[in-house]
Parts: structure tokens; C-alpha cells; sequence
């Protein structure tokens, strides 16, 4: 039992390492209020897929308080939280939809790309209630801040979503013990 936890520890760790990095080196920002598309997901997903929903929950609180860390957009203390931990930690709740069987199958495409939308979308109401409360400012004058809240933070969650879904696929198919509890 030591043995097991230490392992799942060390996973969560070193994951987030990755997690980290591709965050800050692997990322499309093109957005002035936060937010990018990049693969930061994909270790907190095969986290949350291997070793369960906690895991993955605490996977992606390590990633978001790096990003915290190294590139902060401050608005009001709730913000950060909502916008960094919480979000990210939201991304672990993808373990909620275990794959069994073939990884690399049809029904274990089908799992994983439940698991990561439904995670995603978890992470947009994080940033979608940020966005409403404290950068509805920024919206222009046509839209109203829970539009402009939508628009502007699915604009980069849903290819996130899309690209994480395509990534842990394609590796499940190649390396189906990354995906399958462990």
C-alpha cells in the first residue's frame, strides 16, 4: 500500500512538472485578459485517468499555482483562486471517467473524450464566473459581461479541449497503460 502511494505521489509530482512546463513553454497566448491553448491538460488528465479523480485534482492545483507563479494576471484575491487552483484543479475531475478495456477502442476514445470535455467545461464555468465578476470591464460596449464571458474564455477552452482529446487519444492508442488505472 506504501508502496502504491508513493508511486501515485511521485506520478502526480512529476506530472505536474510536465504540466508546468508545457504550460508556460508550449502555449498559444494570444489573449490580452489570460488565457491559451496549450497542452497543459494532457498531464492532468492522464493523471486523473491513471490514478483517479483526487489525483488528478491535486495534479492540476500543482499546475495552476505554478502558472499562478509564473504568470499572474491579478484582478481581486477570489480571481486567483478561481482562475488558477481552481480551474486547473477542476481539469482532475476527467478520472470520473475511467477507461477500461482498450484504451485505444472506440469506447475508450469515447470515455476520454468525455472525460476531458466535461473537465474543460468545468474549467470554463471557473474562468467564466472570473470573467463575469472581475473582467466583465473589458467587454465592449455591444455585449454584456456574461456574453463577453463566454466568448471570450470558450475561445481558447474549446481548442484546448479538442487538442487534449486528440493527444490522450492518440496516446492511448500507442501506450494504453498511460489512460488505464494503474
Amino acid at each position: 500500500m506504501e508502496r502504491k502511494r508513493l508511486i501515485t505521489l511521485t506520478e502526480i509530482a512529476v506530472m505536474a512538472g510536465v504540466g508546468a512546463i508545457l504550460s508556460v513553454f508550449v502555449a498559444l497566448r494570444l489573449w490580452p485578459q489570460g488565457g491559451s491553448v496549450s497542452l497543459a491538460m494532457v498531464p492532468i488528465v492522464l493523471v486523473a485517468y491513471r490514478r483517479g479523480w483526487v489525483a488528478g485534482v491535486v495534479c492540476g492545483l500543482l499546475v495552476g499555482l505554478f502558472n499562478l507563479m509564473t504568470h499572474p494576471l491579478i484582478a481581486h484575491p477570489v480571481q486567483v483562486v478561481l482562475d488558477y487552483p481552481l480551474a486547473y484543479a477542476a481539469l482532475g475531475m476527467a478520472g470520473l471517467f475511467p477507461v477500461r478495456g482498450e484504451a485505444g477502442g472506440w469506447s475508450g476514445t469515447g470515455r476520454i473524450a468525455w472525460g476531458v470535455t466535461v473537465a474543460g467545461l468545468l474549467r470554463f464555468l471557473s474562468h467564466f464566473v472570473s470573467g463575469v465578476v472581475w473582467f466583465g470591464s473589458y467587454a465592449p460596449k455591444e455585449f454584456s459581461p456574461v456574453l463577453w464571458s463566454v466568448l471570450y474564455n470558450l475561445s481558447y477552452i474549446i481548442p484546448d479541449i479538442l487538442v487534449s482529446i486528440l493527444v490522450v487519444s492518440l496516446l492511448a492508442a500507442k501506450a494504453p497503460r498511460l489512460v488505464q488505472t494503474g
